[in-house]
């Protein structure tokens, strides 16, 4: 390992470009994204979506894919962060695949950790394609990445306009439910199909009402009337958990 190259210098063109990747409008263009830590590179590498290894040299990662050794300092300015794990992996943005019988919409999530939150219970509890409306959080912001605890590389994940999307499914015989606090059945009572989606909203406005129009059914999760809302990420791992457990 002593005589590895070490790539010193912040201005060292790779590594400038290498720090775009924060930026959205980035990372689309290029069609890559980063994680930073020992568990988020590896799930990368499990799932093929790994491209390249960052990492100093005292790292004890070694992965059968191109490794550039940098100083920490450098892990800081790519990552974004004050006080990082010391490697990073260069991944290729997740491609698309044919939507499941079991389907998970989010109308306009912002908040980048409900979403890595939602998207690591909606594995945990056989979700098939999460849609992400075209106005919901980036997938790719750090936070969400690390809220999903790697499960971003576990679930297939689109971005799709949700009127047409729905009429879509609707034409498919799958069965739409809504997220409603005014009203509709409790969670645990949904009949479920076989071909459905399960639509939750925004952290502070819930489902729009035009979206809500299209539903065959509204459900609503009980609670006691002393809270007025659970955050969306946890309500949503209570909804994902009550559907697995009965159907």
């Amino acid at each position: 390992m002593s005589n590895i190259e070490i790539i010193k210098s912040l201005e060292n063109k790779k590594i400038k470009k290498l720090s775009k990747l924060l930026q959205k409008k980035y990372r689309e263009e290029e069609k890559k994204f980063i994680v930073v830590g020992d568990h988020l590179v590896e799930e990368a590498y499990k799932t093929n979506n790994l491209i390249e290894i960052i990492k100093t040299e005292d790292n004890n990662i070694c992965l059968d894919i191109p490794t550039t050794y940098v100083t920490y300092d450098i892990i800081k300015r790519i990552s974004g962060m004050s006080n990082p794990q010391s490697i990073i992996g260069i991944c290729s943005t997740i491609k698309p695949k044919n939507i499941g019988n079991k389907v998970l919409v989010l109308d306009e999530i912002q908040d980048p950790g409900n979403l890595g939150t939602i998207i690591r219970s909606a594995v945990a509890f056989n979700v098939d394609t999460i849609i992400m409306s075209n106005n919901t959080v980036d997938l790719y912001n750090e936070k969400t990445i690390r809220a999903s605890e790697g499960m971003i590389f576990n679930i297939n994940i689109l971005k799709e306009e949700l009127i047409s999307f729905i009429n879509n499914l609707k034409k498919k015989d799958y069965k739409i439910f809504g997220t409603n606090v005014n009203g509709g059945k409790l969670v645990n009572n949904l009949e479920l199909p076989k071909k459905y989606a399960i639509i939750v909203g925004n952290e502070g406005s819930g489902v729009k009402k035009e979206i809500l129009d299209m539903c065959d059914e509204h459900f609503y999760v009980p609670m006691n009337p002393k809270c007025e809302s659970l955050n969306v990420g946890v309500a949503t791992s209570i909804i994902l958990y009550e559907i697995d457990k009965y159907n």
